[in-house]
């Protein structure tokens, strides 16, 4: 059976959509996939061994400039390239109009979806051939999971969902575990961001643990706010500018990881890291980390309070014995 997933972003849908592809797999012999999601993310369905082909998408950078003729070429080849193949079964996961007028609907294939009163944009639903109900009060991962079961006409499993990408990544794990902690500082939302001094203060606890702290980043302020954390702490490095592949390495390699609501902290989840994430505005109930060994600490006060490095604190100590 060849199956099209259309997931295109962003980075922690693209994570949980791993779960339902190891249970398809388990259920049907033979089950291969291909997977349509946005350039930036193309690593992330390769790791996964039911995974054939990735067919890379630009939707946002080609909404810049959709008539020019560059974008009109790309345009077309993506085209030719999801046309290529017919399909059994085409699922899409992302349940909004553009991924479905712009992907979904371009693909051969009987087309499956969430129906109106379960996708993210009913509007989206029309351009399915099959519709599914979906309750929506349960976790991303789990929504995802009984689309595929129901796409796919197999039962749910029961158990908790496995990403089966961290065996990818073992010999990084292997090589450095436990010598040193990743600490995930950055994300694209102002309100999420824990504040430096509170940063700061969670390093300085964190030197009777003997461990490295590494800081990783994507883009230049990151890089500058990394430098503000790590300076005057020897047992701390800021990391060069990585791909997604190498920082997968070294979350993968971490004794544990500490991040703010972020798309790298679903990363820490996939490859079963124990992780704890720090919400200030958001509700991680049905889109935190899921995964073993993830712990949320919220707060009610965007700004997170001063007596969460204390909290952090503690909790670090005991996934430190892990």
């Amino acid at each position: 059976m060849r199956v099209l997933v259309v997931k295109t972003s962003s980075m922690g849908d693209v994570l949980h959509t791993l779960p339902a592809l190891t249970d398809a797999a388990q259920a049907i012999a033979g089950v291969r996939f291909d997977w349509v999601v946005e350039e930036g993310f193309v690593q992330i369905p390769s790791w996964h061994n039911a995974v054939e082909r990735v067919i890379p998408v630009a939707l946002r950078r080609w909404r810049k400039a959709w008539f020019s003729a560059e974008i009109k070429a790309e345009r077309h080849a993506f085209r030719q390239t999801l046309q290529a193949v017919q399909y059994d079964t085409i699922i899409d996961a992302q349940g909004l109009v553009k991924s479905a007028a712009l992907v979904t609907r371009l693909a051969n294939g009987i087309k499956h979806g969430m129906d109106w009163q379960s996708a993210r944009e009913p509007l989206a639903s029309l351009f399915y051939d099959r519709r599914h109900h979906i309750a929506k009060p349960q976790h991303a991962v789990e929504r995802t999971r009984e689309l595929f079961a129901k796409s796919l006409s197999y039962a749910k499993p029961q158990s908790q969902g496995d990403y089966a990408i961290a065996n990818h990544f073992l010999h990084a794990a292997q090589r450095d575990a436990g010598q040193y902690a990743v600490f995930l500082h950055a994300t694209t939302r102002d309100d999420k961001h824990w504040p430096e001094a509170h940063w700061r203060e969670l390093i300085t606890l964190m030197a009777s643990t003997g461990l490295r702290i590494k800081l990783p980043w994507g883009a230049p302020h990151e890089e500058a706010r990394a430098r503000r954390l790590a300076e005057g702490f020897d047992y701390v490095e800021v990391l060069p500018r990585m791909s997604l592949e190498e920082i997968a390495q070294q979350l993968a390699g971490a004794k544990f990881i500490v991040s703010v609501d972020t798309g790298l902290s679903h990363l820490a989840a996939a490859l079963d890291r124990p992780n704890v994430t720090l919400y200030g505005p958001t509700d991680p109930g049905l889109i935190g980390g899921y995964g073993q060994h993830q712990h949320a600490l919220t707060s009610e006060d965007q700004k997170m309070s001063s007596t969460h490095a204390d909290s952090v604190k503690n909790l670090l100590l005991r996934l430190n014995n892990i």
